[in-house]
């Protein structure tokens, strides 16, 4: 297997993570939201199911401190990429904040006329992040 191919599988796995994890996010935030509003439809005093409270915004702040360690192995990766020389491979399917131009959010739908590979500027130089 080449580096690019290496590279490649790392990132589509990243950006799959991050995905799943965001979206485990998402329920979660689903469930809390739900739970008040279930107690009280169910006539229950707030003394009630208030274990379940707890434990569910103890889950949001785990999944979010996942989500931030999640972020921080992006960085390094981006770091290592660039590094390696492998800047096209760190731009993913999602618009990074400083991408200059704009990748559009999905670069599955990037026409494949496109005449010069897309490199993500805004990469780590910083071998330290590595």
């Amino acid at each position: 297997m080449s580096r690019q191919s290496i590279g490649e599988t790392i990132s589509r796995r990243l950006h799959t993570s991050e995905s799943t994890l965001d979206a485990a996010l998402h329920e979660m935030a689903r469930l809390a939201a739900l739970l008040p509003r279930a107690r009280a439809q169910a006539g229950l005093s707030a003394v009630t199911g208030q274990r379940a409270f707890d434990g569910t915004a103890a889950a949001i702040g785990a999944l979010t401190e996942a989500r931030a360690h999640l972020v921080r192995t992006h960085i390094t990766l981006a770091a290592l990429a660039r590094q390696l020389g492998l800047d096209t491979v760190a731009v993913g399917p999602l618009d990074k904040p400083d991408d200059r131009p704009p990748v559009g959010g999905n670069i599955l739908t990037l026409p494949e006329t496109r005449a010069a590979p897309i490199v993500n500027k805004t990469l780590p130089r910083n071998a330290g992040a590595c």
